[in-house]
C-alpha cells in the first residue's frame, strides 16, 4: 500500500513536540469510500466565507463555544493537544495562544491554506480525521473536535483513530450542534399565540439521517451545498464506548442573544435559556 503524507505548513523537518512521526505508514486498510464521502462535506469552498464570519466577533464561535471550551480543555504549556476539522484554525490558535503545543487537521485544503497564512503557532495539516496514522501513537493529552463530527459520515473509524493518538487518561473533547435540538429539516421553532410561549418542534430524533444542506439559502446562483449527518446520543455513546472511552462529562450551552422589545422577546428569552443550541462531551480513554 502506498504511504500517503498529508500536507504540512513547515516541509523540513518535524519538531519533536508536534508528536507526529518522521516516517508515516498507514496502522490498516482505509475505507476509499469513507474518505471520499467524508471528503464531500468539507467545508473548503467556503473557506473565505468562513473566516469572515469567525472575524465578525459576536459569533456563538467566540461568544459561547470558545470560553467554554478554553475553560474545559484548560490548555497550557507542555500540553500537546490535537484538533481534528479545525477549519481556518479559529480554536488551535486560541490553544496555542495560551501555551500549548498544537496540531490540527482538516480535510479541506482551502481552509488549511487559510489557517497557514493566519499563523498563530500551530502546525496544520490537510488529512481526512479517520486516518490519523501521521500522529505519534499515544503522544495527545486532548484531541479535540467542533462542530466537526456532525460532518462526518462515519464516527467510528474517526474516534477508534483518536483513542490511538492519546496517552491513557487522555481526553477526547467534542463540541456538537445539540443533537436533540438542532437536527437538520427535523426541528424548528414554533410559537403559541394562546399561551405566548415559543417552543420547539421536533419531528423526529432516535433516526439516523443525513441531510444536503445549502450553505446559502438565500443566495441566487453558484450554490455550494454539503451534508450534515444527524445521530442521536446513544449513537455517540455506542461509538465512544467501541472506541474505548468512557464519559467523563456532558455540558449544554445556550445563546449569548437576546431578543429587541417587542410582543414575543420575553418567550424568545425564555426559551433560549431551556433550549441549548451545543452540547459538549469529554470522554476519556481507558486503554
Amino acid at each position: 500500500m502506498q504511504k500517503r503524507t498529508p500536507q504540512r505548513s513547515h516541509t523540513k523537518g518535524v519538531p519533536k513536540k508536534s508528536g507526529i512521526r518522521k516516517e508515516t505508514f498507514p496502522r490498516k486498510e482505509k475505507s476509499a469510500k469513507s474518505v471520499v464521502l467524508n471528503t464531500k462535506t468539507s467545508w473548503g469552498k467556503e473557506a473565505s466565507w468562513y473566516a469572515e464570519h469567525l472575524e465578525q466577533g459576536d459569533t456563538y464561535h467566540a461568544k459561547v463555544i470558545l470560553p467554554n471550551l478554553m475553560r474545559i480543555v484548560a490548555p497550557a504549556s507542555r500540553m500537546h493537544i490535537l484538533e481534528i476539522g479545525c477549519g481556518e484554525g479559529f480554536f488551535a490558535r486560541a490553544f496555542a495562544d495560551a501555551g500549548a503545543s498544537v496540531i490540527a487537521s482538516d480535510v479541506g485544503k482551502e481552509l488549511i491554506a487559510v489557517a497557514q497564512e493566519k499563523g498563530g503557532g500551530p502546525e496544520y495539516f490537510v488529512s481526512p480525521a479517520e486516518d490519523l496514522s501521521w500522529v505519534r501513537l499515544r503522544s495527545m493529552d486532548t484531541v479535540v473536535a467542533v462542530l466537526t463530527l456532525q460532518n462526518m459520515e462515519y464516527i467510528e473509524p474517526v474516534m477508534k483513530e483518536v483513542a490511538k493518538t492519546l496517552r491513557p487518561g487522555g481526553r477526547f473533547v467534542f463540541v456538537l450542534n445539540h443533537p436533540t435540538f438542532r437536527i437538520p429539516k427535523a426541528t424548528e421553532w414554533g410559537y403559541d399565540e394562546a399561551r405566548g410561549v415559543q417552543y420547539r418542534r421536533i419531528d423526529g430524533y432516535l433516526s439516523a439521517r443525513s441531510e444536503k444542506m445549502d450553505m446559502h439559502p438565500g443566495k441566487r446562483g453558484g450554490k455550494s451545498f454539503t451534508y450534515s449527518y444527524h445521530r442521536s446520543l446513544q449513537d455517540y455513546m455506542k461509538a465512544l464506548r467501541s472506541a474505548g472511552f468512557a464519559i467523563t462529562r456532558l455540558e449544554e450551552w445556550i445563546s449569548h442573544k437576546t431578543s429587541e422589545p417587542g410582543p414575543k422577546a420575553k418567550a424568545e428569552n425564555t426559551a433560549r435559556k431551556e433550549f441549548p443550541l451545543f452540547m459538549l462531551v469529554e470522554a476519556t480513554v481507558i486503554h
